[in-house]
């Protein structure tokens, strides 16, 4: 489950999964000059085809692929499709097979065996599953309870030393209750004491479980607060319900806490005044450094678990073109194949239930093979490698990404950067591009030389405290050192201006998005699909003929982790 589509404005969407617990930068530091490339002039010579990607689009949204939702007919039926257009394109194989396997657990929750509630100084107080609450757990156990742990409100749930920030300091988490604020310190300072008002990683949800759960508390409970979360408590009750897939758990990596959950904010301060505690002075206290824990007297919190598993498997789509005089470097692209498959009780009562995901993300997805084909097309032999990564259910959790990026074929240390392609809206060329997490690494300056050959501006993304840098797959490459780079089309149209490009995104973020409208139509205008996608394929052509080897910025969180690991690999 995931939010996304910037679509060049602030726009409400599902919350993401990313993993790591790292913070972003918003923008270049003011007083830090761009550094210098080797960046050549010429120009790309490879050409998207409108003819190519209207075709991959039409065929991977059509009913025939029943929503491609991993471990389904329909799932399988794209991953044979994409293997088969990769090897079309003259891309080769990964250790000898397009597909890389990806086991995936389905845990459904039984809300009817399962209950949660705190222990208030005036009593029990039962939480309703759906309207007040939402849990669940990740650990493989069938059922489970939590008796009586006490409660413990620890502000944002970050520890942050680059800020100097730690919201358990003083105290043992161990076997208690955590319950924290959704975001992170500098949404609400607006300052600059913590990474000002862009999100970093702290702000992101499955940070502060995983957090939770390295401090060894029993259970993470979220304050839900539509702004800084930048969505509605009906996200939240709609996406953490039914099945939920997640990776089988890795030995090696800390025990999920035994219950993650989200409350509503009423339910929040009714309880923080049943303890004799001020919400609000608390979450203001919250957003200062040296903020100290506060145990939550005479509140502890129970639950009864009880859910199934059942183990699937999809793939991840792989194929490369393999480089002449450095193919052991690799230039990546990625885009997700899956979306949300088929609802058979809207099918049932004659409606249309099969979820296509046309915008989301056929349109990456054959993004992919047209930038693929257009090489081919190119006559032109690239000399370093480029590797074309289509991954697996990106809509549960960003997942196929995390298994490949975890456990990659080739070192991480041996991609030069990667480009992410999500949901790109059908519309006429425009003035710019939209370019989420704005100021994060140097393949910015290898765009802005690309796109400004064409006339084009970079925008930065409008609503950075929002985090869509950390909500699509390639943070999952990013948070490993591999500098990549997530771009938008642009709202300023050539026809309409922003004003145009503001009411197509909006249109479609309330209108189609995760909803069975998101289809295919031949009256799509793909002139700005084909636009975003030259500028796209002519960065990976630069960074191809340059043999330069982007970083992140100094300052961004992601830099040490790529020094150390270019370093250890003698590069």
């Amino acid at each position: 489950m995931k939010t996304k589509l910037l679509l060049g404005i602030t726009i409400m969407a599902l919350a993401a999964c990313g993993s790591e617990n790292e913070a972003a930068t918003d923008e270049r530091p003011a007083d830090e000059a761009a550094p210098e490339t080797a960046v050549e002039a010429a120009a790309s010579p490879l050409v998207i085809e409108e003819a190519v990607l209207r075709e991959h689009i039409a065929t991977l949204s059509d009913d025939s692929f029943e929503g491609r939702a991993p471990g389904t007919p329909g799932g399988m039926k794209t991953r044979s499709y994409l293997a088969e257009a990769m090897a079309e394109a003259g891309l080769e194989p990964l250790e000898g097979s397009y597909e890389h396997m990806v086991t995936l657990v389905s845990r459904t929750l039984d809300p009817e065996a399962s209950s949660v509630g705190f222990t208030l100084p005036s009593g029990e107080r039962p939480l309703e599953y759906g309207p007040e609450a939402v849990f669940w757990t990740k650990r493989d156990d069938t059922s489970l309870s939590i008796e009586g742990s006490e409660v413990v409100f620890v502000g944002h749930g970050v520890v942050a030393p680059e800020y100097g920030w730690n919201d358990y300091e003083g105290i043992d988490a161990a076997g208690k209750t955590v319950v924290m604020l959704i975001n992170d310190p500098g949404f609400r300072q607006q300052g600059e004491d913590f990474g000002g008002n862009a999100m970093t990683y702290y702000g992101r949800w499955t940070y502060k479980y995983e957090e939770a759960a390295r401090q060894g508390a029993e259970a993470a409970i979220i304050i839900h607060q539509t702004e800084p979360a930048a969505y509605g408590w009906g996200v939240v009750e709609g996406s953490w319900s039914g099945p939920q897939l997640n990776l089988p758990r890795n030995p090696d990596e800390t025990q999920p806490v035994a219950l993650e959950g989200w409350v509503t904010l009423e339910v929040a301060e009714a309880m923080f005044d049943e303890a004799g505690l001020d919400f609000a002075e608390l979450e203001e206290a919250a957003t200062q450094a040296g903020f100290e824990p506060v145990a939550m007297e005479g509140v502890t919190f129970s639950a009864d678990l009880a859910q199934t598993l059942e183990e699937t498997e999809s793939a991840n789509v792989a194929g490369v073109l393999r480089g002449t005089e450095a193919p052991d470097e690799y230039i990546l692209y990625t885009a997700h194949w899956d979306h949300l498959g088929m609802d058979q009780a809207l099918i049932d009562a004659g409606e249309d239930g099969i979820y296509n995901g046309a915008v989301d993300n056929a349109t990456g997805t054959a993004a992919l093979l047209a930038i693929a084909e257009a090489w081919a097309n190119s006559g032109v032999q690239p000399k370093r490698s480029h590797l074309f990564l289509a991954v697996t259910a990106e809509e549960s959790g960003l997942l196929g990404s995390k298994a490949f990026a975890s456990s990659p074929p080739v070192p991480l240390a041996s991609m030069v950067g990667g480009l992410n392609i999500d949901a790109v809206l059908p519309a006429g060329e425009s003035n710019d591009l939209t370019v989420v997490g704005f100021g994060a690494s140097e393949l910015e300056d290898v765009l802005t030389e690309v796109a400004g050959r064409e006339g084009v501006t970079l925008s930065p993304d409008p609503s950075p405290q929002n985090g869509y840098f950390y909500r699509s797959d390639h943070i999952e490459f990013a948070k490993r050192g591999v500098p990549m780079l997530y771009v938008d089309g642009g709202t300023d149209l050539k026809e309409g201006g922003i004003q145009a490009g503001e009411q197509l995104a909006s249109a479609y973020t309330t209108g189609p998005y995760h909803n069975p409208s998101d289809e295919y139509s031949e009256d799509w205008d793909l002139s700005g699909m084909v636009q975003l996608l030259e500028i796209l394929a002519a960065v990976g052509f630069d960074l191809d003929q340059s043999g330069d080897d982007p970083n992140w910025y100094e300052g961004n969180e992601f830099r040490s982790i790529r020094d150390e690991q270019l370093a250890a690999a003698g590069r």
